[in-house]
């Protein structure tokens, strides 16, 4: 079956990318959870995002165990628990961006496996999350990242537009049409693109750099431009990128989404270096390393992370499409499968109308 996974020439072979996936399969819980590592815990994003690497790695029974997993710890808000361990809520905290990534992983599903009765089963559960997630919208457009907790987190708030964006996909292909979804990615989309600086500060982080990107609220020259002011701070040749910039720590996942975010783009000389780099985190029968801490020439933590595995398979799978092969879910990150950007709005930031906005990313008709 190797022949048909995705591979990139020169970096990952298809074998490989199998083992990786087999790899995550092999830490999946009983239930269908996907931990972080083994006996450690659960969030529905990580989980998803398992998921879907499961299934373009040829673990289909697994990643489709994983996906009946996600509705079990569902509330009925429509918002998931930040923290589950052993089957039990260890944070009940509701998280956004968590609560809204099962909508990518459905629709990355449907485009792998055209399974419309799949989508039919767990759409009641995507439509209540994204529900729940829109009901959190502050005023200037982001999202505020719990209930409990004020102000909203950029990195989060920029991996929702991908959510709203696959969840209207899902609607359009149910003929259940969820408009409030497109206003709500309106004025997200306006915000992670025009007001970063009224989101939480996480500077410090390279999530908060390049999510704008890879959730894709940014692209074309702003996005070239944004990607460029933090480069040499977060790069290190040869090694990945750091997780955070005043450390000396480069992570495999954080590394693999910059070669989605780049991928998405059209950069994909440096999307193949970066990912090239990386694998010096793989592990025996194709784990990987959390991360690498320089200078101290260490592997830390001491664990192989499924979150990690998961990057790595996708960011194989996006790049595949030029420089190998690739599964249908190639583009869920470039975007080129999800519904159309959703048309720029500026309702109670102080911005002015729409219709007035230069650069709005502009819906298409």
């Amino acid at each position: 079956m190797s022949e048909l996974l995705p591979y990139v020439e020169g970096v990952l072979s298809a074998t490989q990318v199998g083992e990786t996936a087999a790899s995550i399969a092999a830490m999946q819980e009983p239930s269908g959870a996907v931990p972080w590592t083994t006996g450690e815990h659960v969030d529905i994003w990580n989980h998803v995002e398992a998921a879907m690497a499961m299934l373009v790695g040829g673990q289909v029974e697994a990643a489709e165990r994983a996906y009946a997993w996600v509705p079990t710890l569902q509330r009925e808000d429509g918002s998931w628990p930040m923290k589950i361990v052993g089957g039990e809520v260890e944070d009940e905290r509701g998280e956004v961006n968590m609560s809204a990534y099962f909508a990518v992983g459905l629709w990355h599903h449907w485009l792998v496996r055209r399974d419309h009765a799949f989508v039919q089963r767990y759409w009641p559960s995507v439509r209540a999350g994204l529900d729940w997630v829109v009901s959190q919208q502050l005023p200037f457009g982001g999202i505020r990242w719990t209930p409990t907790e004020e102000g909203a987190l950029l990195a989060g708030s920029s991996s929702i537009y991908q959510s709203l964006r696959a969840g209207v996909a899902l609607a359009d292909l149910l003929d259940d049409p969820q408009p409030e979804w497109e206003l709500a990615g309106g004025r997200l989309g306006h915000a992670v693109r025009e007001h970063r600086d009224l989101f939480l500060d996480k500077a410090t982080y390279s999530m908060d750099w390049y999510y704008p990107v890879l959730g894709g609220a940014v692209r074309g020259d702003a996005a070239f431009e944004l990607l460029e002011t933090r480069w040499d701070d977060f790069v290190v040749p040869g090694l990945g990128i750091r997780c955070v910039d005043t450390n000396p720590w480069v992570t495999g996942a954080e590394t693999c989404e910059l070669v989605m975010a780049l991928d998405a783009i059209g950069d994909h000389r440096r999307a193949l270096q970066l990912l090239g780099d990386m694998q010096h985190l793989r592990a025996d029968d194709g784990k990987y390393w959390t991360g690498w801490v320089f200078g101290d020439d260490v592997n830390w933590p001491h664990e192989w992370t499924t979150y990690t595995a998961a990057a790595v398979i996708l960011a194989v799978d996006a790049l595949g499409e030029v420089a190998g092969h690739s599964s249908a879910g190639s583009g869920i990150m470039r975007g080129t499968s999800l519904a159309p950007h959703f048309t720029e709005l500026a309702l109670e930031c102080g911005c002015d109308s729409a219709d007035e906005l230069a650069g709005s990313a502009g819906r298409p008709s």
